[in-house]
């Protein structure tokens, strides 16, 4: 597995290189944003750590270009940012993840697991108007595509392949994120309401609903 790492600070670059190739990853670097998209639009990585403050071109600047041309590559922030806004901003950009500065590696490592997991069997799922197909990464309602992201994707299939089940918060940090210690839930309504968005869901109870204070439920 090939990781790119765009980060400006050096010892930080080591740091996560010399880890990482370690655990057995193929490793390349960029210490500015702009050296990052060069890369990341010349070679194929299968996942890129992101640091959002970086000279020539900023974090945020640089998912936002990368996701015109590539909608699957995890892209991970690295950041000292965390504020609600922040965290929104950078969901809408097009990152997966974010990991808060200072940060565990263990807990880096098992992130960057969590996205490298193996693709389920091509198949159709359906929810009523929307349609699935994993093989395609493609998901249309009623017949017009919907662009979702990695994440986005991951979670829609989730909750359609337990449809009429209550999905928790808690289960899907854990069964989707691949996350068992504390996380903050929160984050999942942000992609939550990105996917009724571009589903074009209208009220609430169009196929995803809301189970206050517990989680989601998805139905025909």
């Amino acid at each position: 597995m090939r990781i790119l790492i765009v980060e400006d600070e050096a010892g930080i670059v080591q740091f996560l290189q010399q880890g990482l190739e370690e655990e057995g990853y193929e490793i390349a670097t960029a210490y500015d944003g702009l050296m990052g998209l060069e890369l990341a639009q010349k070679e194929n990585f299968d996942l890129i750590l992101l640091d959002w403050m970086l000279p020539k071109m900023n974090g945020l600047d640089v998912c936002k270009y990368i996701r015109t041309k590539d909608k699957i590559t995890p892209i991970i922030f690295l950041t000292a940012r965390d504020t609600v806004q922040e965290t929104i901003d950078g969901l809408k950009a097009g990152a997966n993840d974010y990991i808060k500065k200072p940060f565990s590696f263990d807990e880096l490592v098992e992130r960057i697991k969590i996205h490298f997991r193996n693709q389920t069997e091509p198949e159709i799922l359906k929810l009523g108007a929307i349609e699935i197909n994993l093989a395609k990464h493609l998901v249309t309602a009623d017949g017009i595509e919907a662009n979702l992201t990695q994440r986005e994707f991951e979670l829609l299939c989730y909750l359609v392949r337990n449809k009429g089940k209550v999905c928790t918060r808690t289960q899907i940090i854990e069964d989707v994120w691949d996350i068992h210690f504390d996380y903050d839930t929160g984050v999942i309504d942000v992609f939550i309401n990105g996917i009724r968005k571009k589903l074009n869901l209208k009220i609430e109870e169009d196929y995803i609903k809301t189970i206050r204070g517990v989680g989601y439920i998805a139905n025909d």
